[in-house]
């Protein structure tokens, strides 16, 4: 009877979190561009590894941005590429003068390639505004007006924006925008309850001045990763008046899904390592209620085989979080992609397996990114 109650309970605590997000989506009010005078200017940091096949579709939206080029330079600081980035960069360069743009190498100091990426590019910045993305990524061409006008109107700091993949008409593709509607999701429904926690660095801005009165990345750098979100935890346990959220598909920046099924366990691995330098507790919360939720359908469908009974808690804890993970990925596709969304039954009973693994191995082990090893 013990085990029955501890799934019911996990379940229910999991739906409870679920609802709350979904109600935090619809309470962050969508941003309206004015489409103001642009006067605030913006340093692009952009830290790539590899990314010659990414890079000309990056080049050719930031060459499209609707923004005056006096107004935002563009610094691309390569972490010991193998392939052909600098020279379709150099080559992209030559055709598109107008623009101040900076080609660096990375200077590692750290385990974490991302942050010492930022830090190399912060002593030459132009510009009051950082705003970070990658090289895997396609910008909006309204972007840099759409977070101008953004922070006019609120005089934040720090601001975190949308994130999507663009992807190809694939189940694999699909199984990874699943996901990152999810974190989306969760994303703008914690910062519509005044939870924030979360942000993406693919569309992230902050001041500076901000970053240095925060201490920078001080405490963060023992972290693989974390420039992002747990910059923006320690801003948000500083200074939260000064972090906001830009729900504006006009600020939507999509990146690339991945093709390769080894590579996304590895990605994933990395994403959760993350949390192990969590500060915020709401966001430790979450995340130890996710694993456990998918752990305990796990742990269900495994000694259901022996305890016929189980089916029935089984296939009950399954449609529960069917029906809440879908509302929450149904709401926040209709801000992001305004498209048509179903969410397969397979990759609803698939989902649990691969996340109880990538969080299991961010907790006890490392991962391997783009040619290299990091430990915890």
């Amino acid at each position: 009877m013990g085990i029955y109650i501890g799934f019911g309970l996990i379940t229910a605590i999991y739906t409870g979190y679920l609802l709350k997000i979904y109600s935090g989506i619809a309470k962050l009010p969508v941003f309206v561009s004015k489409k103001s005078t642009p006067t605030t200017g913006f340093s692009i940091v952009i830290p790539i590894r590899n990314e010659a096949k990414n890079l000309p579709a990056l080049l050719q939206s930031i060459a499209n941005l609707n923004y005056p080029p006096e107004h935002f330079e563009v610094i691309i600081i390569d972490d010991f590429s193998e392939d052909q980035s600098e020279r379709i960069y150099l080559n992209w360069r030559l055709s598109h003068s107008q623009f101040d743009t900076t080609y660096l190498e990375n200077v590692r100091r750290t385990g974490s390639p991302k942050k010492d990426a930022i830090s190399r590019a912060l002593p030459i910045l132009k510009h009051s505004w950082v705003i970070t993305t990658d090289g895997d990524c396609i910008l909006p061409k309204n972007w840099l007006q759409t977070y101008h006008d953004f922070i006019q109107e609120t005089k934040c700091a720090m601001v975190a924006g949308p994130v999507i993949l663009k992807t190809k008409n694939n189940w694999f593709h699909d199984f990874q925008q699943f996901e990152t509607l999810a974190l989306q999701g969760t994303t703008i429904g914690s910062f519509g309850n005044n939870q924030g926690f979360m942000c993406n660095g693919a569309n992230f801005a902050y001041t500076t001045s901000f970053f240095h009165e925060l201490g920078g990345f001080d405490g963060l750098n023992q972290y693989a990763g974390g420039d992002d979100v747990l910059l923006l935890q320690k801003a948000l346990k500083q200074q939260p008046q000064k972090v906001g959220y830009l729900k504006s598909v006009d600020a939507l920046v999509k990146t690339r899904p991945i093709d390769d099924a080894f590579a996304v366990i590895q990605q994933r691995i990395r994403w959760a390592a993350k949390s192990t330098g969590y500060s915020n507790n709401y966001a430790k919360m979450l995340a130890v209620v996710v694993l456990l939720m998918n752990l305990s359908w796990v742990t269900a469908v495994i000694l259901a085989f022996n305890q016929q009974l189980l089916w029935a808690i089984v296939w009950s804890m399954w449609a529960v979080k069917y029906a809440v993970d879908f509302a929450v990925m149904y709401r926040t596709n209709a801000f992001l992609r305004h498209g048509k969304f179903f969410l397969p039954l397979a990759s609803s009973v698939i989902y649990p397996f691969f996340s109880s693994v990538t969080g299991i191995c961010a907790l006890f082990g490392g991962f391997q990114w783009k040619g290299r090893t990091f430990q915890r």
